[in-house]
């Protein structure tokens, strides 16, 4: 990163930057990631809707490399409710992704619908939906480009864009398998292909393959309410266009608080370009899980060649749980074992 060194000037230093943006232009775009995958459970699957007593409400922002000027930050907002008398949960996620000095800026909302299918006394399926609506937005009098920049004696061949915001529909499918310990799933995203060019070219955003799951290797709920334990290991695998990404982790919830440690880029399992090496991050977690109310903390050390440029990543999430009043005696969904952060 030696672009951003303090020697350099102002100028080169918007140039570089907008220079990356114009080639995120006519490139290919990938999804933020979050590392708190089931705090922000309907984002990483459409199933998960309505896995809740009743309503539940949840939000969580990221920080993503805080040392790089202007770089990228995430919000993501999600309502949904259980609908037991239909196997059903409905819901609205929105997401919004802030990145560079031209805040470029992509949001998504969308409509969530999944429905529980009982297999046996053991298992269940659970398919889900989600229409989104896509948007892509620049604020362009905040870049610099080559082209207004004087004194060179060239010409440059990279100008502003003629649009500042390109507006498309978007789709994504997932099936969800889970039992009362195991459970395994995955999405496909961006199936309708929506617009990412701001010049009006071919540019579109292309199809993200998630595959996640895990196990409860221990589960003592059977115990007092204020002294239940909980151990998980879980995955998550990500591929979008040439780029892929596994994950792992560990969940450990002495109630009411909770601990996580998961590596990002397991070797062979992650394409290099990702990682400059043999991986990428390992994500501390810390979280407290209350009756209704769960908040929790994740911070990314970075441990690639990034490791001195980035400073990670920061993660704050929230999750309220609440049971409408003429719902209170009515028979609750089977839960699904994955953890809550």
């Amino acid at each position: 990163m030696k672009w951003f060194d303090k020697k350099r000037s102002w100028k080169t230093r918007i140039l570089y930057i907008a220079v990356c943006l114009l080639f995120f232009f006519e490139s290919f775009g990938q999804d933020p990631t979050f590392s708190q995958f089931y705090a922000n459970q309907l984002y990483l699957a459409p199933s998960f809707a309505g896995s809740t007593d009743d309503y539940r409400f949840s939000t969580t922002y990221r920080n993503q490399w805080p040392a790089v000027p202007g770089v990228f930050n995430t919000y993501s907002v999600s309502i949904d409710k259980a609908v037991p008398s239909f196997n059903s949960g409905i819901g609205v996620l929105a997401t919004h992704d802030v990145a560079g000095s031209g805040n470029l800026s992509t949001t998504n909302v969308g409509l969530v619908y999944s429905y529980d299918f009982n297999i046996n006394r053991m298992w269940h399926i659970r398919p889900g939906v989600n229409f989104k609506f896509h948007y892509l937005g620049l604020d362009i009098t905040k870049l610099v480009f080559p082209s207004q920049l004087r004194g060179t004696g060239t010409t440059s061949s990279i100008y502003p864009p003629p649009f500042e915001n390109v507006a498309d529909i978007d789709f994504a499918a997932s099936l969800l398998a889970y039992n009362d310990r195991i459970w395994g799933g995955f999405t496909l995203d961006h199936l309708l292909t929506p617009k990412l060019s701001f010049y009006g070219n071919d540019g579109t955003v292309p199809i993200k393959f998630n595959l996640f799951g895990g196990i409860q290797i221990l589960n003592n709920t059977r115990l007092l309410r204020q002294n239940y334990e909980v151990l998980s290991i879980a995955m998550n695998f990500q591929r979008q266009s040439n780029y892929y990404q596994t994950d792992i982790g560990l969940y450990y919830l002495k109630h009411p608080i909770i601990f996580g440690v998961w590596y990002r880029g397991m070797p062979f399992m992650t394409s290099k370009e990702m990682t400059m090496q043999a991986g990428d991050a390992i994500i501390g977690l810390i979280g407290i899980k209350l009756d209704q109310l769960r908040i929790g903390y994740s911070y990314d050390f970075t441990i690639s060649s990034l490791v001195n440029s980035t400073k990670g990543a920061h993660e704050i999430s929230l999750t309220f749980e609440f049971i409408s009043p003429d719902r209170a005696n009515l028979r609750r969904i089977r839960m699904i074992p994955c953890p809550e952060f």
